[in-house]
């Protein structure tokens, strides 16, 4: 009864918001111009294939995203355990890290890394991009790691303990099994907030998703239109990972 009343509440919410955007597209005196957006997507161009300028930067886009999630879980992962650790040196370095880039913002760390870093090492703007976005939403996976080893009751720990398993052991088939129950849907939402993050690369002239629709808003002036399209590209993009990361979750709930 309840889960039905949701979603006639949900229904009437999508159902009102569509009311105003409609009413807002036809009210707003503006001559839209939808048909000329599909060849910055792709063309076919005598029976071949050809990738637009956003298409290309979403490749770009998803590139530089699923590069920078998996190291941000690296680092989560490690900074987590060093914070966690008996050794007091690595948790004041682990402490530094996660609150020297969770209390400063991304674009002037981007800028950092990219201005002053990357030319003493040599690095380019897609490496400098990079490692700016797997340090930031690494500081942040951080302590959503490291809350969900805190929960796990630490008697489970001595028992494994007591049977002769290595603390190696004991974390991949005790702890870290645990851990990614407890934090898998915060962990999610941490994805899709580090590629909607993934825009601000643009600023050291990555082409990236944002950055060519900057490039064809200036040539063509289609705001709304490439602006529009670029969110539905984010948007998609977004809610693909959401489902994806819900299915797993789903099935490691049956998983002993």
């Amino acid at each position: 009864m309840k889960q039905g009343k949701n979603v006639i509440t949900s229904g009437i919410f999508v159902i009102l918001v569509a009311l105003v955007v409609v009413t807002g597209y036809r009210n707003l005196s503006y001559n839209w111009q939808w048909y000329r957006i599909l060849p910055y997507f792709f063309s076919i161009e005598k029976g071949q294939f050809v990738s637009g300028v956003l298409l290309q930067g979403l490749l770009v886009t998803l590139k530089i995203s699923a590069i920078s999630l998996f190291l941000s879980l690296i680092f989560g992962m490690f900074s987590a355990f060093a914070r966690l650790s008996p050794f007091f040196s690595l948790r004041v370095l682990a402490w530094c890290y996660v609150e020297g880039i969770r209390n400063t913002p991304l674009l002037i760390q981007i800028f950092v890394i990219y201005f002053v870093i990357s030319p003493v090492l040599g690095l380019s703007a897609f490496v400098s991009a990079v490692i700016a976005l797997s340090l930031f939403e690494g500081a942040y996976s951080s302590e959503i790691i490291r809350s969900g080893i805190i929960n796990i009751p630490r008697g489970q720990f001595e028992a494994a303990q007591s049977i002769g398993l290595p603390t190696s052991v004991i974390y991949y088939r005790v702890v870290i099994p645990q851990m990614l129950r407890q934090t898998l849907p915060m962990l999610a939402g941490q994805s899709v907030s580090l590629i909607k993050d993934s825009a601000l690369v643009s600023t050291i002239s990555i082409y990236d998703l944002t950055m060519q629709g900057q490039k064809i808003v200036s040539e063509t002036f289609l705001t709304f239109e490439i602006w529009f399209a670029v969110a539905l590209c984010y948007l998609s993009v977004t809610v693909t990972l959401s489902f994806i990361i819900r299915i797993f979750e789903n099935r490691m709930k049956y998983v002993h």
